[in-house]
């Protein structure tokens, strides 16, 4: 299988820049793999495709502002740092430009709070840094950070929020969840007087996020590694959802993720974390997840790929098809997909 076999045209103009206000009012498209049919609603609509017993399964990770800028303590060269991964108190791996100013053992500053040494240079490019400061670090990552966006949006956001979703919770990601980012706090409630059961899993959206698949043939693809983690409360709650043939829904592929590397091979979880590099694609058997709510992805990527292996490549590129002819928004900001 190729990474050709993933692409679609896409015009411009249909990456999204902004969110939409209020964050329900998204458009969505429904496709239903039974009988090949899709229906064009708004995502507050969503709702009438739930029914009582449903599990959705949410990722309840938090985007930091993880963007930061900064000079160079001995010369004072501008940098750019952005966050990727957490590896105990005081280091992280960044992605920094310019690279060629990042050697070993520089150091830079940002305002005067807050410092990085650079302490190894990954293979990959990624550097592993030490922050030195005084204080709560997420405080001053407050103060001086930006919300990482990605490089296709090119519209300043003014509410840091919205690129956040309403149940947030546990700090760590450089990118967010986007199809979670549809639901407001009305909504959720609805759902859940509807008889839905809402469930939370983590995991970190970390580097992937940010590389496209550049090799020809979809197998050489080396996926990279995002922390997850699964509650025994989530697990319980999951497995015996399964036991009684109610739907596991996951809202966005991260979730998905997330439950297939923590399941066995019958599809059976408990409480765990750890690091997965877990690549779907067709044609993975999917052991938990019965449907999927996300928003549309960019040609070749991981995440279409993922799409694909849940129904089949031939009839995801057929609705992208229909969504550019029907003018839906792409990407983070924009509208979102059911697949029944």
């Amino acid at each position: 299988m190729k990474t050709s076999d993933f692409y679609y045209d896409l015009p411009q103009e249909l990456i999204a820049q902004t969110p939409v206000e209020p964050r329900d009012c998204s458009r969505l498209l429904v496709y239903n793999r039974k009988d090949k049919t899709i229906e064009h609603k708004r995502f507050c609509d969503i709702i009438d495709y739930l029914k009582k017993g449903d599990v959705l399964v949410v990722n309840n990770t938090k985007v930091l502002p993880a963007r930061i800028y900064g000079r160079k303590e001995s010369t004072g060269g501008k940098i750019e740092f952005l966050l990727l991964k957490r590896i105990d108190m005081t280091h992280w791996e960044v992605i920094l430009k310019p690279g060629r100013i990042a050697k070993i053992g520089a150091v830079f500053c940002f305002g005067d709070k807050l410092k990085a040494r650079v302490e190894n240079v990954c293979e990959d490019g990624s550097r592993i840094v030490e922050f030195i400061y005084d204080g709560v670090f997420e405080t001053i990552l407050a103060e001086l950070g930006e919300m990482p966006l990605p490089p296709y949006i090119k519209e300043k956001l003014n509410d840091k929020s919205r690129y956040n979703t309403v149940y947030s919770k546990v700090d760590g990601s450089a990118a967010a969840p986007t199809a979670g980012l549809h639901f407001t706090e009305e909504l959720i409630e609805k759902i859940k007087v509807k008889g839905v059961e809402f469930v939370e899993v983590l995991l970190h959206v970390g580097l992937g996020t940010f590389r496209p698949v550049k090799v020809d043939d979809v197998e050489n693809h080396h996926m990279h590694s995002e922390f997850y983690s699964v509650s025994a409360s989530a697990a319980e709650a999951i497995n015996k959802a399964k036991a009684e043939g109610r739907r596991i829904i996951c809202v966005g592929t991260t979730s998905v993720r997330t439950l297939e590397s923590a399941s066995d091979s019958q599809g059976r979880l408990t409480e765990c974390s750890g690091n997965t590099e877990i690549f779907i694609y067709p044609p993975y058997k999917f052991k938990v997840t019965d449907s999927l709510i996300t928003n549309f992805h960019l040609p070749e990527s991981t995440l279409i790929m993922l799409v694909s292996a849940l129904c089949s490549r031939e009839e995801i590129l057929d609705v992208y098809k229909t969504a550019v002819d029907e003018k839906y928004r792409f990407f983070s900001f924009g509208d979102a997909m059911m697949v029944l």
